[in-house]
Formats: structure tokens, sequence, C-alpha cells
């Protein structure tokens, strides 16, 4: 049985576009804390090649792990949240609720690096808001709200609790999330 996480190709490969972009964004707070590692920076390409159609599937699922890795490379917490942003990224070709997953720790990193700045987090959401089309929007409204479901990206785990949590169940709200 396919995971309601998972949505069609066609739908990945728009939320692939989109996670892609939110992750671009912070690629840089990675870099500044691991300046010869290109891993993060490849994730991000290779999410937007998929989301394009210049990648498969199968291709993009062996790789997904690799930006994952490259977070203990970080020597920051705002330059492991950009790596993990792209993580996401890079995983939606597995399952397209990594794009929120994506979305969360792009807006995460952009916190850490920002203490004492709190509108940077509203600043960072209604960007992320505004850059998605039509098409991504319905996608990411037929995902389940994140912790309602016993497993995947949006169940228990890393993406349902704290900061991630906040923000991706405001990016489901304003998309009207089921």
């Amino acid at each position: 049985m396919t995971s309601p996480q998972t949505l069609s190709d066609d739908d990945r490969r728009v939320l692939a576009r989109w996670a892609a972009a939110c992750a671009e964004r912070v690629v840089g707070l990675f870099e500044a804390s691991a300046p010869e590692d290109d891993r993060v920076r490849d994730a991000v390409a290779r999410a937007s090649a998929y989301g394009r159609g210049e990648s498969t599937t199968h291709a993009e699922i062996r790789l997904r792990m690799v930006a994952v890795k490259a977070a203990s490379a970080a020597t920051t917490p705002a330059g492991a949240a950009a790596a993990r942003s792209a993580a996401q990224a890079s995983a939606v070709a597995h399952m397209g609720a990594h794009a929120l997953g994506a979305a969360g720790y792009a807006v995460k990193a952009v916190a850490l690096a920002n203490p004492g700045q709190p509108d940077v987090v509203d600043e960072e959401i209604a960007w992320q808001l505004a850059e998605l089309t039509d098409a991504s929007r319905a996608a990411l409204g037929r995902l389940p709200r994140v912790g309602t479901i016993d497993s995947g990206p949006l169940g228990p785990g890393l993406l349902s609790r704290g900061q991630v949590a906040d923000v991706i169940g405001r990016i489901q709200d304003a998309v009207g999330s089921a």
C-alpha cells in the first residue's frame, strides 16, 4: 500500500522545485560553516533537476542520504539545519512530504542564524508561501497533517516536533491541508 505522503510523480516533481528553492536560500549558511563541502549544494541542484524532469526517482532515492551525512560537517547549528533542509529537498523524489521538511528546516536555519530576530521566521515563511504555485499548493493540500499519522516523514519523528513542526503546521494551515 502506498503512503499518502508519497504523492504522484508529477506532484513530487512540482514539490521538488519548491523544496529546492526553499533549501537554496540557506545553502550559504552551510557553506559558511563547511566551505570545502559541496554535498549540500549538490543535493539542492539534484532536487531542482528532478523537479525539471532531468533525473529519475530511482537515481534520486539512491542519493537522498548524501546531504543528511553532510549535516555532521557543519560547524554551526544554522549550517546543520541548512544541510537538513537540502536533505529533505533531495528526498522529495522518494516522498512528497519531504518538501515540508525542506521548508521547515530552511526556516529553522534562518532563525538559528539570526538569534533575537523573531521576524525572520515570519518573513521566511511568507517567502515560502509566495513561491508556491497553484500546482504545488494543491499537492501540499493532499498531504496528511504533520503529527497525525503513524509513520513516514509527517509521522512521529523530527518533522513532528519543535520549530520545524510549527513551521510545517503554519504552511499546512495556509494551503488548507487535510
